[in-house]
């Protein structure tokens, strides 16, 4: 069994497969075994064919496809079912995280005697993206740090690792992956946060806009405010004998 599964959800990310699944072997080099899992999301453009085609470069290769378009939230709950390893990495199918950062996430993880550690969150360093998709962030993360209260400046990043019991335990939802940290503290398990670098796209264009992101935004960070008032006012019954 692995001990890590790295999972990338991707739609139409034909022309990063190849480099990125490339840089994810070299990035894990030292572990004794691990898994990556590209999850299709109801691509057009030919990714799982090249991903199909790559299984012979790379024997820790698995592929998952959705018929239809889900959205990232249900690419990385389907890779994260399909995961064999405990330890569970997340990264974005478009290239903009390096996947050389992928040791910072999965090693505090492996190294935890505690058990008490649930996820390693990157924050983004230098991000390069334009100035509008750069505000509109700037902008969602404040509100949703002042509301939520979960201590990063960053859920919009890819780059994540977590243990894979405790995921599946979180309520699942559209766009949850943007609120793991909120998540995993309702839960009662330790947060960590790293400083991850980011990059230019190496090819394809995004599949979102600012605009899609904030109207689905709101509605969710209103959703996920209920989730952490609801557990913490939900308290066990004393129960006595006699």
């Amino acid at each position: 069994m692995p001990s890590v599964s790295i999972v990338i959800p991707m739609k139409n990310e034909a022309g990063n497969v190849e480099s990125l699944l490339a840089e994810i072997a070299a990035a894990c080099d030292d572990l004794a075994d691990y898994e990556i899992i590209v999850v299709d999301d109801g691509s057009t453009d030919g990714t799982s064919d090249i991903a199909w085609r790559l299984r012979t470069t790379h024997p820790a290769l698995r592929l998952l496809r959705h018929r239809r378009s889900a959205g990232q939230s249900a690419g990385v709950h389907s890779g994260v079912m399909a995961a064999r390893g405990r330890i569970v990495c997340t990264l974005d199918g478009d290239g903009q995280n390096p996947p050389a950062e992928l040791p910072k996430l999965f090693m505090p993880l492996l190294d935890d005697t505690t058990g008490t550690l649930g996820l390693v969150a990157g924050q983004r360093v230098g991000r390069q993206d334009t100035v509008s998709k750069r505000w509109g962030s700037q902008f969602a993360n404040g509100l949703r740090s002042w509301l939520l209260k979960d201590g990063t400046r960053d859920t919009g990043c890819g780059l994540k690792g977590f243990r894979r019991d405790a995921f599946l335990a979180l309520p699942y939802f559209d766009h949850m992956h943007r609120y793991l940290p909120a998540l995993f503290k309702r839960d009662g398990w330790q947060v960590a946060l790293v400083d991850v670098s980011h990059r230019e796209r190496q090819a394809g264009r995004s599949n979102y806009s600012n605009v899609q992101r904030a109207l689905v935004g709101i509605h969710d960070l209103i959703g996920v405010a209920w989730l952490i008032r609801r557990r913490k006012k939900a308290r066990p019954m004393e129960i006595t004998d006699g």
